[in-house]
């Protein structure tokens, strides 16, 4: 009988416990799905999907894992559960995500974001059996004076609203933790920190941002508004990060030296395009796309124009980079959402169809972790 030989994705996650915080969000959703194909035993963490419709609920992935509800700002059920499931993996996604909805309401948004990650960190504390964290943060946790240059993982951390602000809060409390903690001879925690470039892609459905903002219209034949069409944003497929996570995941098994480190994982170099910009090339993907720029005089609370990551690193030691240019990343995301309106009770064969195609790209271009 031949042999099937698993790629390393497969043969690193399959039949590991692993957690993930924040799974039945757009990014953690996609995540459970790609780790449950590899035949990882996963478990969730979470509380309600923000959404409705919602990725998690549309592609049924509740049933096929452990569907915790726990808000991870709850430390002492939040420490029950992680030291009962005794995870070989924890990736921690859990965040409130939303810059405008940081605005609203500032103190929710430290909470989660800071509180919920040093929550996570102290149960690594009590934690005794061998694991490996990835705490994803933002590309927003950088001090973004909007230069033209990408940020290096060592440049320095601030933000303005409090979404970006809580955000490089929670990497100062990663590195303090590691240093604090987690760095002591035999340990056999290692974390790392994750800030990975604007996401998009199917199953996303949160108000104020662009891509949901414009399915929801043109899907209804209706106008949609565009509140910052020059702005500049290091898009990228759902599925790029995440595979950047996963990379960094496995690499860590092998080398030591990455503990404590933190990486970006962003779109391919001088694939930076405006709002204006992939508004154009997803209304190539739709009949009756039409949009106007919002009112200068609106009260829209600000956003930075700028955003650039630089992934060096990424592609130096964990041998990722991103896998799909600009268009290619426009027309999956598009097809998500068409198939999802044609059929929706199905749209968990095309989120598995997606990673499977996703798969397939990288592995042509030679990327370590598709072989």
């Amino acid at each position: 009988m031949t042999k099937i030989k698993l790629n390393l994705l497969k043969q690193s996650f399959n039949g590991k416990k692993v957690l993930i915080t924040g799974h039945t969000g757009f990014k953690g959703s996609w995540l459970s799905a790609w780790l449950y194909q590899l035949g990882a035993e996963v478990v969730g963490i979470a509380l309600e999907p923000p959404t409705d419709p919602s990725h998690f609920k549309s592609i049924n992935i509740s049933g096929k894992i452990t569907d915790l509800r726990i808000n991870i700002c709850d430390y002492f059920s939040l420490e029950a559960a992680i030291l009962s499931i005794k995870p070989d993996y924890i990736f921690h996604l859990a965040a409130q995500s939303l810059v405008q909805k940081s605005y609203i309401n500032p103190v929710e948004t430290w909470k989660v974001n800071l509180i919920g990650t040093i929550n996570v960190l102290e149960c690594l504390r009590k934690l005794k059996t061998p694991n490996t964290t990835i705490m994803i943060t933002s590309d927003k946790c950088y001090n973004n004076i909007e230069q033209d240059k990408g940020y290096i993982e060592t440049d320095s951390l601030g933000g303005t609203d409090p979404y970006s602000a809580s955000k490089g809060a929670a990497e100062l409390a990663i590195h303090s933790y590691v240093k604090s903690y987690f760095s002591h001879k035999g340990n056999e925690v290692k974390i790392a920190s994750a800030r990975a470039g604007n996401v998009i892609g199917g199953g996303d459905w949160a108000n104020g941002r662009i891509v949901p903002d414009c399915v929801k219209a043109w899907a209804n034949m209706n106008l949609v508004s565009l509140r910052h069409p020059y702005s500049t944003r290091p898009w990228q497929h759902v599925l790029e990060p995440l595979s950047g996570y996963l990379s960094l995941a496995m690499a860590m098994d092998k080398n030591p030296l990455i503990h404590g480190e933190s990486f970006n994982f962003g779109p391919q170099p001088n694939q930076d395009h405006s709002v204006l910009e992939l508004v154009k090339e997803m209304s190539l993907h739709w009949d009756q796309a039409k949009w106007q720029e919002a009112s200068k005089f609106s009260e829209n609370l600000p956003e930075s124009k700028l955003l650039k990551l630089n992934c060096e690193k990424a592609l130096k030691i964990l041998n990722w980079h991103a896998a799909m240019d600009f268009k290619t990343t426009v027309r999956m995301t598009s097809q998500w959402y068409k198939f999802y309106f044609q059929q929706p009770l199905k749209i968990s064969s095309a989120t598995i169809e997606q990673i499977s195609i996703y798969t397939d790209i990288a592995k042509q271009q030679g990327l370590a972790w598709a072989q």
